[in-house]
């Protein structure tokens, strides 16, 4: 294309990164008093609270312009406690408390062993869902809220078979750093906790929830309530480790009571491995035959 054709689609008017660079203000009006600066560059300014709005609406399109730049269309997404060690840490930790002797930190640490099963369970079903969901016309990405513990072995999962991943990270009074295996492309911050777990329905085709504490248990209970009233469609919800989630809850005495009818019980699953969390989803999409064809995916909320 020459010059005369490029000048046909060329703007009419600077970007907003070309007057960002070159509105630099004079020098009289250069302190932090000054309004000159332009709004969008006005950290003052996008902090103040009649601006919230505004930063809410950001933190709505960043992530949704950047998976969709990204072509990402399907995820599946990993709750757990942020507590869970791997196997090599919580071998690691039970052999100092038992070194120094400790009786309670060495129970604790006992169950952390035990309960580390479930980092292995979560790496290695992000592996799965990220090697063979490679053939699909839509791949599947995992996506985790971005910390540690359960979070961690989702993002390390899909990394260790080559895999892009997602993470949600939200900002908290004490500090919470990305894990090291996200997607650097796909690392996310958010101020706002609904519309992070907004984030999180967007673009699920399933949602698989590993042992947890509050966090996992709101994650999981507003994604049943959004499915049950109808207000997001059905998708796979299932629970990893049906001995730990039937103790946390007696979802039986809600039927029994009349909190919940009967059949709210078939909106979720017990899998107890990565291969039959994988079933129960291939099932469900039949994504698994010959001719791997386009999932179902999650639209707008």
């Amino acid at each position: 294309m020459d010059k005369k054709q490029a000048e046909l689609t060329a703007r009419n008017f600077p970007t907003a990164l070309e007057d960002a660079e070159v509105a630099r203000p004079p020098s009289r009006y250069g302190g932090p008093e000054s309004a000159f600066r332009l709004a969008f560059t006005d950290t003052d300014f996008l902090l103040r609270e009649e601006l919230r709005p505004v930063r809410m609406q950001l933190e709505l399109l960043k992530p949704e312009m950047v998976q969709q730049e990204q072509g990402i269309e399907s995820t599946i997404v990993i709750f757990g406690s942020a507590r869970i060690a791997s196997p090599e840490d919580a071998a690691r930790r039970l052999a100092q408390a038992r070194e120094h002797g400790d009786a309670p930190a060495i129970a604790r640490a006992e169950t952390a062993v035990e309960m580390s099963r479930y980092y292995d369970a979560a790496r290695r079903f992000a592996a799965v869902v990220t090697e063979r969901s490679r053939v699909h016309a839509t791949p599947i990405y995992v996506v985790t809220g971005g910390g540690p513990g359960i979070m961690e072995a989702g993002n390390r999962g899909a990394h260790e078979v080559g895999g892009k991943s997602i993470g949600l990270n939200i900002v908290l009074p004490h500090e919470q750093e990305p894990n090291p295996y996200i997607t650097p492309e796909l690392c996310f911050q958010f101020h706002y906790f609904a519309l992070r777990k907004m984030h999180f329905v967007m673009r699920s085709i399933a949602l698989v929830c590993f042992p947890g504490g509050f966090g996992t248990l709101d994650e999981l209970f507003e994604t049943m309530t959004l499915v049950q009233t109808g207000k997001s469609r059905q998708r796979p919800i299932l629970l990893f480790g049906r001995a730990f989630w039937e103790k946390l809850v007696n979802f039986q005495h809600l039927v029994d009571t009349g909190m919940i009818s009967a059949g709210d019980l078939g909106l979720f699953h017990y899998v107890e491995t990565a291969e039959e969390a994988w079933d129960r989803l291939a099932e469900h999409y039949g994504f698994d035959g010959s001719e791997p064809g386009r999932e179902e995916t999650a639209g707008s909320v």
